[in-house]
């Protein structure tokens, strides 16, 4: 659906301090090895990687954006706010991720004892598959289940006992859409709504919920990406058309955590160069030898 760009730029990615299993600086020296130009962090609801990060970018040869995935919802649906270049000083953005993080942690533990009561699972096996310090949530109970043999991969999981249908889900708790661009945006960053199209119920929001989101700032839409389906691709462009949004293209690249690899989906140089002339919060990091893109 989106034109391949020359340079190779990747612009969703996730380290171990959120769901991703990689620490920060190995994900940047794997992108650097897949051969990256660029590559954006955006752990879940924190920054706290960005230190790590930004030490092993700056002797690659590539440029990293520093981000993070906020979580928002609609109603009983999920939608994931792609915030780049924000500044992580921000004491709105930054006491709101605190707080999503919070109720992660207190939901993440109720869906295991729930899940306790009719499989062989406990908080010491969830807790043994994160990070100190990472935003624990959904993909490490998945990884839980999977080394106490009850589900083979994280996909299986997701599928089988974390699918809503078997009983264990919970929602957690999440500001507004609308909320999470105004938090991103007075937080000096670029709201870009993630994989949008990634639901088998349709689109995540409809027309008049993108036009408020338009309004209130939000810059983007997560077009390429592998779980977008093709029909709502096609709606995506024709609103980025309509609204005067810039598209991305990313590999949401979560290690050996999800089977997408870096670069599988890429964003045009186009894009990334509107991003960082509307970001105000903090800036790229450009490594030695980086090929020049912005």
């Amino acid at each position: 659906m989106v034109s391949v760009p020359d340079h190779l730029i990747d612009l969703h990615t996730h380290s171990s301090v959120s769901d991703g299993t990689e620490r920060p600086a190995d994900l940047v020296r794997a992108a650097a090895t897949a051969g990256l130009d660029v590559v954006a962090l955006t752990d879940h609801d924190t920054t706290a990687g960005w230190d790590e990060a930004t030490e092993a970018a700056t002797a690659l040869p590539l440029t990293l954006v520093p981000g993070l995935e906020l979580s928002t919802r609609i109603g009983p649906r999920s939608v994931h706010m792609l915030g780049y270049l924000v500044d992580p000083d921000d004491a709105a953005l930054a006491a709101e991720t605190a707080r999503i993080r919070d109720d992660r942690l207190s939901r993440a533990e109720r869906m295991v004892e729930r899940i306790g009561r009719d499989h062989p699972l406990t908080w010491a096996d969830v807790l043994a598959q994160a990070r100190p310090g990472a935003t624990i949530g959904r993909p490490h109970i998945a990884d839980a289940l999977v080394v106490a043999g009850l589900e083979p991969d994280r996909s299986a999981a997701f599928r089988g006992i974390l699918h809503p249908a078997a009983g264990y889900y919970e929602p957690h708790d999440a500001p507004s859409p609308l909320r999470g661009v105004e938090l991103i945006r007075n937080a000096g960053g670029v709201p870009v709504i993630a994989h949008p199209a990634a639901s088998t119920r349709g689109i995540v929001i409809d027309e008049r919920a993108l036009a408020d989101l338009v309004e209130a700032g939000l810059g983007g839409l997560e077009v390429d990406h592998r779980e977008n389906l093709t029909h709502g691709k096609r709606v995506l462009l024709e609103w980025a058309d309509r609204f005067g949004l810039f598209v991305t293209g990313s590999s949401d690249y979560h290690g050996t955590g999800k089977p997408n690899r870096l670069g599988e989906h890429r964003t045009g140089a186009g894009a990334l160069r509107e991003i960082v002339a509307q970001a105000t919060g903090s800036s790229p990091v450009v490594g030695e030898g980086a090929r020049q893109v912005l």
